[in-house]
């Protein structure tokens, strides 16, 4: 397990260094658009109460288990499996960690460069063009147009990633963090108290067990994986840069908490908000990456102060899709790294010309190159579906049969052990990482694929 480069690798500067970056890792575009319309498509408080109980447990045993294995080994995904040994499925779980954000990052840039656009109309008080019909179509649709706001989202993530962890990474985070919740909890605060808009509050934080079907314990599950970064590579990367004296059990519980109170904040912000513009009417929270920017633009014109909390909002997203696409490039440029032994500088630039080689596919893929179509979909509609219902769920499932057939309970109980005197939640890590996580896992890629090849309706 000898480091290749140990003189030049990165670290945190401490806990509170981890916990920002890892939740900002976490907290992205998941949170604030994905997570309000699954909850209001699949139960409102039945879902969020599901997405919890799985987050407290498939969620906590998965971030434990990749922060053990990065911290144990000082290394990025590839090179941390290829520490357990040499067999085939596990250079795979290896590499389909390290390609997973290598994939995810220049389609979640385009969107990005999305949130930019929306951001620079509302401070030019262009609100209400925005929430004209046919805007956001017509936006996507111009190839000029997209490819230069995403661009600059992905140079402003680049320049982070250049700067390292602790003056880059962890700066930013230290910086974005709190601001985003500061945000988060104003712009709930001026939602729930619209005319109309406790309806939505109730429907959101109420559980009601006549909302409850299969599919909401599936679509909870999803939702996990994408906000709070599992099976991405992140969490191993950013464990390899965690000090041994970092408590691995404290800090995942705080990220936990940080990701699951945005997410509930995001809710907040967008369900009742929409419930008063709609009269009531959940079907119209259901109208997935189109909610963010079709919707919430025609919520906000008929709020009063709809510039203001226009660019409140869109600062918000932005900050949140900035802090997970730092998290995504960082694991491929530390892999990069560790497995090519190149500097930061290299690795860097390469990384940032296939975001934008791959990118500018999804940026053009609704306007010149909308005539291609892969299994029918777009290239950003493919990228999410291969990364985040294939890839994802296999790594996952990959990951839990390593640490508990190869690595072994024990390894990582000694390591949590280094940052405190015991590790408290074993019984519930023993029985999720052997036995639960990967049938979850299991039951995520079935479903989703299924789901996507229309063999069931989700």
């Amino acid at each position: 397990m000898n480091r290749k480069h140990p003189e030049k690798r990165g670290a945190f500067s401490g806990k509170l260094g981890y916990v920002l970056s890892a939740a900002g890792a976490s907290v992205g575009l998941g949170n604030i658009w994905r997570f309000p319309y699954l909850a209001a498509k699949y139960g409102g408080g039945i879902f969020l109460l599901v997405y919890i109980l799985l987050a407290l447990t498939f969620g906590y045993t998965m971030i434990v288990a990749e922060s053990a294995l990065g911290r144990m080994t000082q290394k990025s995904p590839v090179g941390a499996f290829r520490s357990f040994g040499k067999k085939k499925w596990i250079s795979f779980g290896g590499w389909i960690n390290a390609i997973i954000p290598i994939l995810i990052v220049p389609y979640y840039s385009v969107i990005g460069g999305w949130v930019i656009k929306y951001l620079a109309e509302y401070i030019r008080g262009n609100g209400t063009k925005l929430a004209e019909d046919g805007y956001f179509g017509s936006f996507i649709s111009n190839g000029v147009s997209t490819e230069l706001c995403f661009v600059i989202f992905c140079l402003i993530t680049l320049a982070i990633i250049y700067a390292g962890v602790q003056n880059g990474i962890e700066r930013v985070s230290k910086l974005m963090m709190p601001v985003l919740v500061l945000l988060s909890v104003v712009i709930a605060i001026y939602s729930v108290t619209r005319p109309g808009a406790i309806a939505g509050v109730k429907y959101f934080l109420v559980p009601n067990v006549k909302n409850f079907s299969w599919m909401t314990v599936v679509a909870a599950m999803g939702q996990m994986f994408y906000s709070l970064s599992i099976a991405m590579g992140i969490l191993i990367t950013f464990g390899s840069y965690m000090k041994k004296d970092t408590s691995i059990e404290g800090a995942t519980r705080n990220v936990e908490v940080f990701d699951t109170a945005i997410a509930i904040m995001a809710g907040l912000m967008i369900i009742p908000a929409v419930f008063a513009f709609s009269g009531g009417d959940p079907d119209t929270l259901q109208a997935g990456p189109s909610l963010m920017f079709i919707t919430i633009p025609k919520v906000f014109a008929n709020m009063g102060l709809g510039t203001g909390v226009g660019i409140l909002f869109f600062l918000l997203v932005l900050f949140a899709a900035l802090t997970s696409s730092i998290a995504l490039t960082e694991s491929a440029v530390a892999t990069f790294e560790d497995e090519l032994g190149w500097g930061r500088k290299k690795s860097t630039v390469v990384i940032g010309l296939i975001m934008i080689g791959l990118g500018t596919l999804s940026s053009l893929g609704y306007g010149p190159l909308g005539f291609v179509k892969i299994l029918g979909m777009q290239f950003l509609d493919l990228f999410d579906f291969l990364t985040n219902s294939v890839m994802m769920p296999i790594a996952a499932f990959v990951t839990s049969l390593l640490v508990s057939r190869v690595v072994g309970i024990d390894k990582i109980e000694e390591e949590i052990c280094h940052g405190e005197s015991k590790f408290r939640r074993k019984k519930i890590f023993v029985v999720m990482i052997k036995y639960l996580c990967p049938i979850f896992a299991l039951i995520i890629l079935l479903s989703s694929v299924a789901n996507a090849f229309g063999w069931i309706s989700m």
